[in-house]
């Protein structure tokens, strides 16, 4: 797992959303080809967005609890949270500038 991301799991879940900041949320898993497309541009935002946003991965295999409180049932799902509410949500693969832009909207 890259250094910028936030490893989120069933465990953190609610304390990593708990912040004034929009919460990105990778939901994705390991033998997912388009999570390992959208797995790069999640993590250059996680870096250039550090101090505008949260951004995090959560792998559904390992962390069923929070995919099923959100319903995913096709990954990739990205989520944008606010004030732990979902205020975005894209599925499947989406370019760099739209993800940024969706989050930026929040923050």
């Amino acid at each position: 797992m890259a250094n910028n991301t936030i490893e989120i799991t069933d465990a953190n879940f609610e304390q990593v959303i708990a912040t004034d900041q929009p919460v990105l949320v990778d939901f994705w898993a390991p033998w997912c080809g388009p999570c390992l497309m959208v797995g790069p541009v999640v993590e250059e935002l996680a870096g250039e967005l550090k101090d505008k946003a949260v951004v995090g991965k959560l792998n559904v295999d390992d962390n069923p609890n929070v995919a099923a409180k959100f319903g995913i049932r096709s990954i990739p799902t990205l989520l944008v949270l606010k004030n732990g509410e979902v205020v975005e949500k894209q599925v499947g693969v989406a370019s760099k500038g739209a993800l940024e832009k969706m989050l930026l909207q929040h923050a």
